[in-house]
């Protein structure tokens, strides 16, 4: 069997994740696929309990922590050989068989650029998991939810989220995306460190005529958090600055400009609620996410850097053209099957 797809583990001090996952990994995936972990600088022992324990596996050694952008980037340039790359959590278990129905789509749809299995939670196996669920999209003012999650409120899967359906984004949590897209779309955007890196680089993919996928056939099981907790204020700072930067990035500049005036109310009320709670550190988070992210815009500018930004605004069916916070907060609407809105089926 010809091996032409890179599973690639990015690994920051989980050694405790990879002794207890990657052995499922390498006993449930695809004989197509070489198992690779990329190691971000960890100072746990993780490359040495790789070397010792799974001697099959690849281990790339970066010398410090890069990031998930910066680190992906790094490892997949190594492998640019391979015709897929599959990212995928040090924190997920893959069942039997996870990976053939996003291989096989993608053998089969050319125009499929990218693909997602559904996300379930590791901890309790009837629920979706927060980073991904079924599958990734954003509203109109770029707020990102998910099939089966929006915002905190996640969702029991029950089978209502099982046709397969074309997405805004897939997780990093678990993604197969065709190496060739990847490179010629830019990778990923370094800036971003962390978080929301998916969701620009699925954004600029889908500007170039392709198409992402969630495929409920398969499913993994996501621990979740095990980097950063959700109320972790370094995780709020990534997750506005980078949000901000998203649109900046890839809205016209009209549009940018209008929509990122309303982010900048709707995120002041988030600080005015953190504040009310008494967390003064993820107020200063939001309030440093909004000056760096002006920081980085002005650096953009005065280095004449040209963004990937369309010059007119194109339509995609996967964002969602109404305001899901609205529809969280005052409408009530907790569910995603509540929303008047009804993603493309797989053809």
């Amino acid at each position: 069997m010809v091996t032409d797809t890179a599973v690639v583990i990015l690994n920051w001090n989980g050694k405790h994740f990879l002794g207890r996952f990657l052995p499922l990994v390498l006993a449930n995936t695809s004989r197509r696929a070489d198992i690779i972990v990329a190691d971000n600088g960890s100072t746990d022992g993780s490359p040495e309990f790789l070397r010792t324990s799974f001697p099959e596996v690849t281990v790339l050694s970066f010398p410090r922590n890069f990031g998930f952008a910066e680190g992906y980037n790094k490892a997949f340039k190594e492998l640019e050989n391979y015709r897929y790359f599959v990212l995928l959590n040090s924190d997920v278990e893959t069942p039997p068989g996870w990976l053939d129905p996003l291989l096989d789509v993608m053998d089969q749809n050319r125009n499929v650029a990218a693909c997602m299995p559904k996300i379930l939670s590791w901890h309790n196996r009837n629920q979706f998991e927060y980073a991904g669920a079924a599958g990734g999209f954003i509203d109109r003012l770029g707020y990102p939810f998910c099939r089966g999650r929006i915002f905190d409120v996640i969702e029991e899967d029950q089978g209502q989220y099982d046709t397969p359906v074309q997405i805004f984004w897939a997780t990093g949590a678990c993604m197969v995306i065709r190496s060739e897209v990847f490179f010629k779309a830019g990778g990923f955007d370094e800036t971003f460190f962390a978080h929301q890196e998916e969701i620009d680089l699925c954004w600029r993919i889908q500007n170039r005529g392709l198409q992402i996928l969630c495929l409920p056939s398969s499913e993994v099981y996501h621990v979740g958090g095990g980097t950063l907790p959700v109320e972790n204020p370094h995780k709020t700072y990534l997750n506005f600055r980078n949000n901000l930067l998203l649109l900046y990035k890839n809205l016209p500049a009209g549009e940018a400009n209008r929509i990122l005036f309303f982010r900048k109310v709707l995120d002041g009320i988030s600080a005015v609620r953190y504040l009310l709670r008494g967390d003064f550190a993820n107020v200063r988070a939001i309030m440093n996410a909004h000056f760096d992210f002006h920081q980085i815009r002005r650096k953009y500018r005065s280095s004449g850097a040209q963004l990937p930004r369309p010059a007119r605004n194109i339509h995609h069916p996967s964002i969602y053209q109404g305001c899901i916070v609205w529809d969280f907060f005052i409408r009530k609407k907790k569910r995603f099957s509540d929303l008047p809105f009804h993603p493309e089926t797989l053809s």
